[in-house]
């Protein structure tokens, strides 16, 4: 977890899920929202790796040279306790909360 984050919201379960976050790379800006709200340190904005790179959309490249390659990227999925939080917090509605690969 990075600093305090104070009371944990009720809509994070008492301890990580079956689901786990994705960031849509052909939407994210790179604004930290996520990073911000996230309880778990789940997320962090850095400058992405050619192989993040790899399949994005001519607006997603668009998105990525505005904002000198850096997106969100989840660091730490198995802390994720599906509250939501980054979901709702995300301008470009980038993130999506789907089920852990088996």
């Amino acid at each position: 977890m990075i600093g305090d984050p104070g009371p944990v919201p009720r809509s994070c379960k008492p301890e990580p899920t079956g689901q786990v976050p994705v960031v849509d790379r052909n939407r994210c800006e790179a604004k930290d929202d996520c990073v911000q709200v996230c309880p778990y340190g789940v997320f962090e904005v850095r400058e992405l790796t050619p192989e993040e790179r790899v399949g994005v959309s001519l607006r997603g490249r668009l998105n990525l040279l505005v904002h000198r390659n850096r997106q969100a990227v989840v660091i730490a999925p198995d802390d994720c306790h599906a509250c939501g939080l980054c979901v709702a917090a995300c301008p470009e509605r980038a993130i999506r909360l789907t089920p852990r690969a088996a």
